[in-house]
């Protein structure tokens, strides 16, 4: 008998190595050979809460490993949530060697960072608020920045695109301030026929030139007239000089409101001038514009100030909904921070989260952590292993954390615009079949990995890579592949 036994294992197995027709069919219009895909689908059995089982119902190519780009994201965030919790805080320390008389601080600020990824102008404007309450209303010194939470290696500016002003590309920095991006907003003056330019996070020394002319066309290639330019006027190494951004070129009447995003300034100089701007803003006075410069909290320092930034939880939604990729590398550091001490580097955050991924009975041989974003050539996993990590997840006192963060489709993130068809099919139902999808793309990467509720209420968890130079054109298959869960496609084995 055992041999009969095996032999039907053996043909069970087979009947789940299959790619669903309307997958297929789209895979093949892509011009996407079946080799370039894997798919991982396993039902999740929630019937007991925290010991959560699941039945493989889909597995083409699911053992390959495989470029997953940034849904390689729900590994760190998964860690992140379960091993430092979703009440944790990132801490801001602010040092002082000066003393307070009579409402001013006669001395320097020193701030010490641990790379609170979500330090941006609300925050900040607390922060001054905590100041203020300590009896300052004037500072009479400088800033200086201590980023020795983390190894220098990890804030070298290192892309894989060549794109270093691209926002994606940021790298990370223990006092990133407001991702170190200048976001312009561009628009139509809604009373005359002029360009408004506003921006954010306010700096103490930046001006706008605004010369553009409005041209009659549509809004669909409004960058590609423009022409803009930073210039700090003077010799570029004061971190307290005065900064123009100059914009020149056509911007179409039709643009009701555009973001232009630059990282066009180095960190000391974006973090001064954003933590000067921050303090006048909240009615501070300087005794003369500080200098930022990068140096140690002396020992003599005393503390003046902890600042705590927003929950993990919080964080963690940002980085999965919103694919933001430093966050996520701060998350990892973070790791490594907390639990091996300082300076962190990706190598012991990839330690910590192997560590993690053992404690919780998950081997992964052909993992390959490289800074635990996705935004990578050589980070690799496998579908069936990503989708065993979402099973895993379920049976975690975190679990309903991980799954709000994920993007919804048809309704947020990057699936807002996905899958809204489909979705409108099921508006006649009570309960409203759901996907619960983080999405990656890079060049010649394709990726979906989260949650599928069907329309008769099964929970899928499903994972599917394409690696292939027409993974681009791969959208479609995958929105295919999320269709056929959510109509219920593994049951009952329907024609295949």
């Amino acid at each position: 008998m055992p041999q009969a036994h095996s032999a039907d294992l053996v043909s069970q197995e087979t009947a789940l190595k299959y790619i669903p027709k309307a997958v297929a069919a789209s895979l093949e219009k892509s011009q996407i050979p079946k080799d370039a895909i894997s798919i991982s689908v396993m039902e999740i059995d929630q019937a007991r809460p925290g010991k959560v089982t699941a039945k493989t119902e889909l597995d083409w190519r699911s053992q390959e490993a495989m470029n997953p780009a940034s849904t390689m994201k729900l590994i760190t965030t998964l860690a992140g949530l379960d091993v430092l919790g979703p009440q944790y805080r990132w801490r801001t320390n602010i040092y002082t060697d000066g003393l307070i008389r009579k409402g001013t601080l006669k001395g320097n600020l020193y701030l010490q960072g641990t790379g609170d990824p979500k330090l941006i102008p609300e925050e900040f404007a607390k922060m001054m608020k905590a100041i203020q309450n300590l009896g300052i209303q004037k500072i009479d010194g400088n800033l200086f920045f201590d980023r020795s939470a983390y190894a220098p290696s990890v804030m070298e500016h290192n892309t894989i695109d060549g794109e270093s002003l691209r926002a994606y590309n940021v790298p990370p920095d223990p006092l990133l301030y407001a991702f170190r991006t200048l976001s312009f907003q561009l628009g139509k003056s809604r009373t005359a026929d002029f360009i408004d330019i506003s921006y954010t996070p306010p700096l103490s020394q930046l001006k706008v030139i605004n010369q553009m002319q409005l041209v009659n066309q549509s809004c669909d290639s409004w960058k590609s007239n423009l022409r803009f330019n930073l210039e700090p006027e003077g010799d570029g190494t004061s971190t307290n000089q005065a900064l123009t951004a100059q914009f020149s070129g056509s911007f179409p009447n039709a643009c009701k409101g555009v973001n232009y995003n630059v990282v066009a300034l180095d960190a000391n100089t974006f973090l001064t001038q954003g933590f000067a701007a921050a303090w006048e803003l909240a009615g501070g006075t300087w005794a003369q514009a500080p200098t930022g410069n990068s140096g140690a909290v002396p020992l003599a320092a005393r503390l003046l100030l902890q600042f705590e930034g927003i929950p993990l939880a919080d964080d963690v939604q940002d980085i999965n909904k919103f694919s933001n990729n430093v966050m996520a590398r701060q998350l990892m550091l973070t790791l490594a921070f907390e639990k091996m001490g300082k300076p962190a580097t990706t190598e012991n955050g990839e330690l910590v989260i192997q560590s993690w991924l053992k404690g919780l009975g998950l081997e992964f041989p052909e993992l390959i952590i490289e800074n635990g974003s996705g935004l990578s050539r050589t980070e690799a996993i496998s579908a069936e292993h990503l989708t065993q990590l979402l099973v895993a997840a379920r049976n975690l006192s975190v679990a309903d954390n991980f799954y709000n963060s994920l993007p919804i489709a048809g309704t947020d993130g990057t699936m807002r615009n996905r899958l809204m068809g489909h979705l409108r099919k099921f508006l006649h139902l009570k309960k409203k079949p759901e996907a619960r999808i983080k999405t990656g793309s890079l060049v010649d990467v394709r990726a979906i990995s989260g949650y599928v509720m069907s329309k008769s209420g099964k929970m899928y968890a499903v994972s599917s890579f394409i690696n292939h130079p027409n993974a681009g054109k791969g959208l479609e298959a995958h929105d295919q592949l999320l269709a056929w869960l959510l109509d219920d496609g593994p049951e009952p084995k329907q024609a295949r």
